[in-house]
C-alpha cells in the first residue's frame, strides 16, 4: 500500500507537470496567432514575440546543466529535489498565467514595454520549470539503483505525465469555450482571450498541487553508491556529461526524435482547423491519445522484459513512420487522420521511457567513468532536449503559420496550393528523416543495456567497498 501511494504521488506530480509543459510548447503559438495578433497587420509582433522565445530558450537552456549542478549540490532537511520541486512549479506557474494574456491590454496601447514583460516572464518561466523538471526527474535514480523498480517509477510517472500531457488535448478547446462563455458572456462555442487565460488558471493550480502531492509523498533513498558525492563546479559539470559518451549518444539520438516529434505535435492542431476545417475534431485526438498513451506505458515493465529497451525505440520509430505515411494518404478523411494519429501516438511513451531510463541508468556509468555521482547533472539531459526541441519548435510554428497564411479565421480554401506543399515540408517530410537518423543512432551507438547497468552496479558497489574498508585501515594506522 505504501508503494502504491509513491506511485500515485509521483504520477500525480507528473500529471501536473506536462500539462503545463504541453499547455506553454504546443497552445502558446496558436493564442498568438489565433487570439492576441489576428491582423495581417500584426504579423510583425508575432515575428518578434517567436524571436524573443527562440532566443530566451535556446540561451535558456545552455545553463540546464548549470541548474542540475544546483540542485546537486542542494542539501536540505528535505533533500535536494522537494524544494526546487515546490519552488520551480509555483514560480513557473505564476508566470504561465501572465503569459497567457495580453499584459492588461499593454499588447496594442504599448508594444514596447509588452515585449520587454513578456520576455522577462517567459525567462523566469523557462528557468524556474528548468528547476522543478530537473529535481522531479532526479528523484527516479535517487528512489531506488534497481533498474526493476526504477520501471515501476517510471511507469508510474509517465502514465502521470502521458494523462496530463494528453488531457489537455482532449479539455483544451471545450474549456476555453467554456470559460469564454462564463467570463467574456460571448455565445458558446467563440473563444475570447479571457477564456484562454482562465484555462490556463486550471493548468497552474494543476502543476502546482501535483508538485506539493510528490513532494510530500516521495523521498530519496541513502546507500553507499548515492553517498559517493562531492561539491559541483561549473568544470565538474561538464567534464560528466562530455566523459559520458553513453548520455551524449542517447542525447544525440533522442534530440532528433523530440524534434520531429514536437514540430508534429505542435502543427496538429493548425492541420485540423486550417487543412480539415474541423477544429472541433481536434478533442478526438486527445481522447484517443489519452487510451492509447495508458495502454502503451502500461504494457512497458512487459515489453522491457521481453524484447529489452533498445527495441522498444526502435520498433516505436517503426509505428511512427507508419502514422506517418496514413497521414500523407489521408486527405480531408477524418478517419483516417484519427487513424494516423494512434498509430504516430502510440508509441511515443514508450520511447519516451525507454530513453528517460537509459539516460537514468547512465547516472551509474557516469559514476564509474569520473569517480563521482551526478544525478541532476545526468537528468538535466533530458529536458534540456526537450526545451531545445520545444524552442525550434516555437519559431517553425510561427513562421510556417504566417507564411502558409493559417492565422486569424482563415479557412482551409483559403491555404494555396504552395502553402499546403510548404506545410507538409514541416509537419511530415522533414520529421520523417529525423525518425530515422535517431533511430540509426540509437541502434548503433547506445550500448548500455539493462544487463550492462546491473553489471556497472555490481562493479560500483565493489570498488565503494573496498575504497571504504582502505579508509577505515588508514585511519586505523593513523589512530595508532
Amino acid at each position: 500500500m505504501l508503494e502504491l501511494k509513491k506511485y500515485l504521488s509521483y504520477a500525480l506530480g507528473t500529471f501536473g507537470h506536462d500539462a503545463f509543459y504541453n499547455t506553454l510548447s504546443i497552445y502558446f503559438m496558436m493564442f498568438l496567432t489565433s487570439q492576441l495578433f489576428t491582423n495581417s497587420a500584426d504579423e510583425k509582433m508575432v515575428g518578434i514575440v517567436t524571436t524573443l522565445i527562440v532566443v530566451i530558450r535556446v540561451g535558456e537552456i545552455l545553463f540546464d546543466p548549470m541548474i542540475g549542478g544546483v540542485v546537486d549540490n542542494t542539501n536540505t532537511r528535505w533533500g535536494k529535489f522537494r524544494p526546487w520541486i515546490m519552488v520551480g512549479s509555483v514560480v513557473a506557474s505564476l508566470g504561465l498565467v501572465f503569459l497567457f494574456s495580453d499584459y492588461f491590454g499593454l499588447a496594442w496601447s504599448n508594444p514596447t514595454i509588452y515585449l520587454i514583460l513578456i520576455a522577462a516572464t517567459f525567462l523566469i518561466v523557462d528557468v524556474f520549470y528548468s528547476f522543478s523538471d530537473i529535481a522531479l526527474w532526479s528523484l527516479l535514480p535517487a528512489v531506488s539503483l534497481d533498474s526493476k523498480t526504477r520501471t515501476k517509477f517510471g511507469t508510474a510517472s509517465r502514465i502521470g505525465s502521458t494523462l496530463g500531457a494528453q488531457i489537455v488535448i482532449v479539455i483544451i478547446t471545450p474549456a476555453i469555450m467554456l470559460f469564454s462563455h462564463w467570463i467574456s458572456k460571448v455565445p458558446f462555442g467563440q473563444q475570447t482571450r479571457a477564456g484562454w487565460t482562465g484555462y490556463v488558471v486550471i493548468v497552474a493550480v494543476l502543476c502546482t498541487g501535483g508538485a506539493l502531492i510528490t513532494s510530500l509523498n516521495l523521498k530519496e533513498q541513502h546507500n553507499v553508491i548515492r553517498s559517493n558525492v562531492k561539491h559541483t563546479t561549473l568544470s565538474d559539470i561538464f567534464r560528466a556529461i562530455g566523459r559520458n559518451r553513453q548520455l551524449l549518444w542517447i542525447a544525440a539520438s533522442y534530440f532528433l526524435f523530440a524534434f520531429s516529434y514536437v514540430v508534429t505535435n505542435s502543427l496538429l492542431m493548425y492541420y485540423f482547423r486550417y487543412r480539415l476545417g474541423n477544429a472541433g475534431a481536434y478533442t478526438w485526438v486527445g481522447v484517443i491519445t489519452c487510451v492509447l498513451g495508458v495502454i502503451s506505458v502500461a504494457l512497458y515493465p512487459a515489453l522491457e522484459a521481453l524484447i529489452r529497451r533498445k527495441a522498444i525505440y526502435i520498433g516505436g520509430i517503426a509505428f511512427m513512420l507508419i502514422g506517418y505515411g496514413l497521414f500523407l494518404f489521408a486527405g480531408q478523411n477524418l478517419l483516417l487522420v484519427l487513424l494516423a494519429v494512434s498509430f504516430y501516438f502510440f508509441p511515443y511513451p514508450l520511447i519516451f521511457l525507454a530513453t528517460l531510463m537509459t539516460i537514468t541508468d547512465s547516472v551509474e556509468y557516469g559514476q564509474l567513468v569520473n569517480g563521482v555521482r551526478n544525478e541532476s547533472v545526468t537528468l538535466s539531459i533530458r529536458p534540456l532536449i526537450d526545451k531545445l526541441a520545444g524552442a525550434a519548435s516555437n519559431g517553425i510554428v510561427g513562421v510556417v503559420a504566417v507564411m502558409v497564411g493559417m492565422t486569424g479565421n482563415a479557412k482551409p480554401s483559403d491555404i494555396s496550393a504552395a502553402g499546403v506543399t510548404q506545410f507538409n515540408l514541416f509537419m511530415f517530410y522533414i520529421p520523417i528523416v529525423l525518425l530515422v537518423l535517431a533511430a540509426v543512432i540509437f541502434w548503433i551507438k547506445v550500448t548500455l543495456t539493462e544487463e550492462k547497468h546491473a553489471e556497472i552496479v555490481r562493479e560500483l558497489k565493489k570498488r565503494l567497498k573496498t575504497k571504504s574498508l582502505e579508509n577505515q585501515e588508514s585511519q586505523a594506522m593513523q589512530h595508532d
